[in-house]
């Protein structure tokens, strides 16, 4: 049996499209229009087994914008499963990021986070989810100025795009988008996208003191529900602001739609304050999940890659059976003037697996906390809290988009 591992020809990319529909279930009208030099597929016999791709994609790091591989489109038909297609790819991409030195970190969302977690990736955001009757939305000291709101259409698209980058300013997670809302030129999941045909979109901008300061994105769908006919649901598929009067006006638009069932928002960042503001926070009915997963492939490459608030040297040990350039200890030297990353051969003050760095690295959770749930060891504890400080994000981490 003849086995290969490249990237597409771009006579193939309809076969790639094919065997990700039959793994994910996607509808027909969806074709991902991606480069074949973005793309690493296992063919068995000459035939495409397994597919993967990575965008070339660009995150918000604690306010600094890093060039991140977005994996995407990673599917094996099911008669070629259990033959480890996709460990041998996953490989081979980290081996290449490593030797090009332009990516030193893969992200992708998981159907299944148990697939990657064993390639060393982490859970480094978690996805809340709100479902919320209008008639409950009721906050605590509610807006006192009058709102203002502006039905957007196309050319307003440039100014939502600038609300979105300078709302992403200082955060941990948000991709930068193009023009078209995409986080990459052919990517099929953007806001500005639906693939319910009976969807209605509404994009409005909300204006205070004459200056644009949120928008929120949204669909309208007819609710199913019996005994409700008439009824719309709502969804939230973008929501962004300057100003918290801005945050509490979008969401007192929300509370005068009259015809709404329920209001769901399904991509929140943990910190999102709506749960803080509710006279009756139970409403929301709150329901979270995992968000995005990360993977340091490069850590002598990675950790250079973020600002971080406080100085210190950090020692530490880093287990990673996969990629075995990162195996080992190191130093980081973190300045305000910058970091650098070397080998070390100092006794480590931790010892972790590179998945517990990345959720460090991210701002998911603390060293102390990982010390406490036992993902790293320690060997002096008053490093801890060094750790804390140097590794603090100003916000949760968080992606509001699909790649």
């Amino acid at each position: 049996m003849a086995f290969d591992i490249r990237p597409i020809r771009p006579e193939e990319a309809d076969e790639m499209n094919r065997v990700t529909r039959v793994s994910f279930a996607f509808p027909g009208e969806v074709k991902v229009k991606i480069k074949p030099e973005w793309t690493l597929c296992a063919f068995s016999d000459g035939k495409m087994a397994s597919t993967y791709a990575a965008w070339p994609l660009t995150m918000q790091l604690n306010g600094r914008r890093t060039p991140v591989a977005g994996v995407t489109m990673v599917s094996t038909l099911p008669i070629y499963r259990r033959r480890n297609y996709l460990r041998k790819i996953t490989s081979e991409h980290f081996k290449q990021l490593h030797e090009r030195g332009e990516q030193a970190i893969a992200a992708l969302f998981a159907t299944r986070t148990a697939i990657y977690q064993r390639y060393g990736y982490a859970v480094v955001s978690t996805r809340n989810a709100y479902k919320v009757e209008p008639r409950y939305i009721d906050l605590i000291h509610p807006p006192t100025i009058p709102d203002e709101f502006h039905e957007a259409g196309d050319d307003d698209l440039p100014t939502m795009l600038d609300l979105y980058h300078r709302f992403t300013e200082g955060r941990t997670g948000y991709l930068l988008r193009n023009k078209a809302f995409e986080v990459a030129p052919g990517a099929p999941f953007t806001v500005l996208k639906t693939f319910m045909p009976s969807s209605m979109m509404v994009k409005v901008i909300y204006i205070e003191a004459g200056k644009p300061a949120g928008y929120v994105i949204y669909t309208v769908d007819r609710a199913t529900q019996p005994g409700k006919p008439g009824g719309q649901l709502i969804h939230i598929t973008d929501l962004v602001w300057l100003t918290t009067s801005a945050y509490r006006a979008i969401w007192r638009y929300f509370s005068n739609i009259d015809l709404a069932q329920d209001v769901m928002w399904g991509r929140v960042p943990l910190d999102d304050p709506l749960p803080h503001l509710m006279l009756e926070p139970r409403n929301l009915n709150v329901t979270s999940g995992d968000g995005l997963m990360g993977r340091i492939v490069d850590v002598e490459r990675a950790l250079p890659l973020r600002p971080y608030p406080d100085e210190g040297r950090l020692t530490f040990e880093v287990i990673d059976d996969f990629c075995e350039w990162n195996q080992g200890r190191w130093d980081a030297d973190i300045t305000r003037d910058g970091t650098a990353v070397r080998r070390s051969k100092k006794s480590p003050h931790l010892t972790m697996p590179v998945s517990t760095l990345a959720m460090l690295f991210f701002g998911q959770i603390s060293a102390t906390e990982a010390a406490r749930m036992g993902r790293l060891d320690v060997s002096d504890s008053k490093a801890l809290p060094l750790w804390d400080r140097v590794m603090r994000t100003d916000y949760r981490p968080f992606c509001a988009d699909m790649f």
